[in-house]
């Protein structure tokens, strides 16, 4: 585990180590340090780790499901020194940044790439929309006996 007094060594003059973070809460800052791993958590979101438990961590970054088309394939961003800006929040006891364009992110994480066409935040393990079929019944069922209909006369007043 990377030690919070080695960050400052990371960070750009202009950049704020992840431990200073929280005293800056209601600010527009630059916050940067090196991202541990990208976790998608459910519902699509994804997270930024900045320590090797997260719980801990003064610092995280966010970026719900619908922005991430318009940030880029963040995937690529583990073990890299990043600088991402903006309002810093808080937000289950620790500093957040919620990231919602590729512009926010500077560092290593300025010239990420977009997502691949066929990425899909939605999906998980082996699902496939286009194959979708119920279960089949494990018992068979017995038929229902129909009665043979007889044929109805018309009488011929009421013919059309």
């Amino acid at each position: 585990m990377i030690s919070l007094t080695l960050f400052p060594l990371f960070c750009p003059a202009d950049c704020l180590p992840i431990d200073l973070a929280r005293s800056h809460i209601g600010e527009t800052q630059c916050v940067a340090g090196k991202v541990v791993r990208v976790i998608q958590g459910s519902r699509g979101v994804t997270f930024f780790d900045f320590c090797e438990d997260f719980r801990v961590c003064p610092f995280t970054v966010v970026i719900f499901p619908g922005h991430l088309k318009d940030v880029g394939d963040v995937r690529q961003l583990a073990n890299k020194v990043i600088e991402v800006h903006g309002p810093i929040k808080a937000y289950d006891g620790r500093a957040e940044i919620v990231v919602q364009q590729s512009r926010q992110l500077g560092g290593e994480g300025a010239n990420i790439p977009k997502l691949p066409k066929d990425y899909d935040v939605e999906r998980k393990g082996k699902y496939s929309a286009g194959s979708f079929s119920l279960p089949k019944s494990t018992r068979t069922t017995a038929k229902k006996r129909q009665t043979p209909t007889l044929p109805v006369e018309i009488p011929a007043d009421e013919q059309p």
